[in-house]
């Protein structure tokens, strides 16, 4: 980058953003005047106040941090106008950016995103893709713009999913990707050699926010469909079901081939191997697991001590 320090307001609020933030704090030429984040949240069993992981970071590092409820807020607008930043760069926050705000910073607001765009626009593109059983994933530098993450494309970098990636593995991965791939975007932009390229809109697919009802196991799907879907909502929206009218949450499991006649739910196994239960299409082997308020375990450790509960033949989500 060149001698010339960016002046850069930061917004996000999760891990995947606290990585894009270290890395923005770390990085020469790069000057982090504040960071805007989500206000705390009430969390844990006993429902404290928590901030947010990009709270934290920039409290440790001395950057000013601001928790607007709203960017629409013309005092907020004023707020941001006043530290008259360069950049503004976005990673997962959670708020709406208006155009008034888009337009404060001189070369206005960039986001990091966590899908190749145009696939996957929208608040959850790494559970999506996964879900979906994409076989590779990425990030986006993006140039924001009124739409939403409809803005030019200022840098892409893919990485594969695998077999056995979760929501958290693979974000963990595209946090380093995009951190990386954000500080070669600003050194381009530093240089005037940053080319926007528009995203073809007609190849565009939506991530929609996790639902809570999302997260109970439909065992008439296809086991590879709910293999999927756990690894996908762990650890953000762990999928769940019931035994003897207790909540038992999945964190891991992995679909089978095994064919069968039994119900969908059905308990056909229970070994060290793990929980073998009939879907709509061949069977789902439940590898590790948690019933609420209790320890995440694996199948082996749980059966130990409440195997009783998983006979072959006992229904999964029945009434008890």
């Amino acid at each position: 980058m060149s001698a010339s320090p960016l002046r850069i307001v930061f917004a996000g609020t999760p891990e995947f953003a606290q990585v894009i933030l270290r890395a923005l704090l770390d990085a020469p030429g790069c000057e982090v005047g504040a960071a805007y984040t989500q206000p705390d949240r009430p969390a844990g069993r006993g429902r404290r106040l928590q901030p947010s992981p990009v709270k934290e970071c920039a409290l440790t590092r001395g950057i000013p941090v601001f928790q607007p409820l709203s960017l629409k807020d013309a005092a907020a607008q004023r707020d941001l106008a006043t530290l008259a930043p360069d950049v503004m760069i976005v990673a997962a926050y959670g708020l709406i950016l208006p155009p008034a705000v888009l337009a404060i910073p001189r070369h206005g607001c960039i986001n990091v995103h966590a899908s190749v765009l145009p696939r996957w626009r929208g608040a959850a593109p790494i559970e999506r893709a996964i879900e979906a059983g994409d076989a590779s994933s990425g990030v986006t530098i993006m140039q924001m713009d009124a739409g939403l993450d409809t803005g030019a494309m200022l840098l892409v970098r893919e990485c594969p999913v695998t077999a056995t990636d979760t929501g958290a593995t693979l974000r963990e991965r595209l946090g380093a990707l995009g951190a990386e791939a954000l500080l070669e975007t600003l050194a381009l932009l530093q240089d005037g050699r940053l080319e926007p390229v528009a995203q073809e809109d007609a190849l565009a697919t939506y991530a929609s926010k996790l639902r809570r009802e999302e997260a109970e196991i439909d065992w008439q799907l296809d086991a590879v469909a709910i293999a999927r879907r756990v690894r996908a909502f762990n650890p953000a929206n762990v999928c769940q079901t019931s035994v003897d009218g207790q909540i038992l949450r999945v964190w891991l499991a992995e679909a089978t081939d095994s064919a069968t006649t039994a119900a969908p739910g059905c308990i056909l196994r229970s070994d060290r191997h793990g929980i073998l239960v009939a879907c709509g299409g061949a069977a789902l082997l439940l590898t590790r697991l948690q019933f609420a308020g209790g320890k995440v375990m694996d199948a082996q450790a749980l059966l130990n001590g409440r195997g009783v509960l998983f006979r072959p033949g006992t229904v999964l989500g029945a009434a008890p």
